[in-house]
């Protein structure tokens, strides 16, 4: 299923949502599950998400890998000279967190409730 370091799902920024998942379902036939007024998932072949929410921050799309040890991989990225901005943190679903790679791209590591 998931794999270390794999990219398993990628949220991407949103302003109102209603025609965001209107233009995606019309166009490419995608379905998806809300997740409170400001988040809505989808399972396209990648799974991913749409953050409506502005105070999230996220203002370009957020690739997310795959860790089955969170806190080891964390210890990972910051050996590797990643930078955490994001300590570990839970979400709806499992745990995260964001770093940022020597080039300034934001990325975030995540475990799912199995």
């Amino acid at each position: 299923m998931f794999e270390d370091g794999k990219i398993s799902y990628i949220e991407m920024p949103a302003g109102d949502l209603v025609p965001l998942k209107t233009f995606y379902r019309d166009a490419f036939g995608w379905a998806f599950t809300d997740y409170g007024p400001t988040y809505a998932a989808f399972h396209e072949g990648l799974d991913g998400g749409f953050q409506g929410d502005a105070a999230a921050g996220l203002g370009k799309p957020l690739p997310v890998l795959y860790a089955k040890d969170l806190e080891a991989m964390e210890a990972k990225v910051r050996a590797a000279g990643g930078t955490v901005v994001q300590p570990i943190f839970s979400f709806p679903g499992g745990r995260r967190f964001h770093f940022t790679d020597p080039s300034g791209n934001e990325l975030a590591v995540a475990n799912y409730d199995e």
